[in-house]
């Protein structure tokens, strides 16, 4: 009889890094590279990993500097994701949004607040990050 062993059976931990062109092509493009994980992380934690590095790509676009914009994906198991977004600019410091709700856009950093574990910026750097655990 054979033993079918789900998809993830033989995880090996890996890092993705991709440069993505800053240009109204750089979401999907990042939506792009966390698709292209498909089968080698949960299913479920996907589309939260997409959203999420569509928002911080956008931002990176909007504010960053020059040059290409990299993600960074650290695959710890199938089922937690550390995700990096690092563009050219001179960094920020994260502040709440205290816009009324009905207001359109400055969600991206309050969804990433909301979906992920944990999340940060590298003080004074233009370096955003998330992990989410499944």
């Amino acid at each position: 009889m054979w033993n079918h062993l789900p998809l993830y059976a033989a995880y090996i931990p890996m890092t993705v890094v991709v440069d993505i062109p800053r240009d109204p092509r750089a979401p999907a493009n990042a939506r792009r590279a966390v698709d292209d994980l498909s089968g080698r992380v949960a299913e479920d934690v996907i589309p939260d990993v997409k959203l999420l590095v569509s928002e911080l790509i956008t931002n990176s676009v909007k504010y960053g500097g020059e040059g290409d914009v990299q993600l960074v994906i650290d695959i710890h198991d199938q089922r937690k994701m550390r995700v990096e977004v690092v563009d050219q600019g001179v960094g920020f410091v994260p502040v709440a949004r205290d816009r009324p709700s009905t207001e359109v856009g400055g969600w991206g950093l309050h969804l990433v607040q909301t979906l992920s574990n944990r999340w940060g910026v590298h003080e004074g750097s233009p370096r955003v990050w998330f992990e989410i655990d499944r």
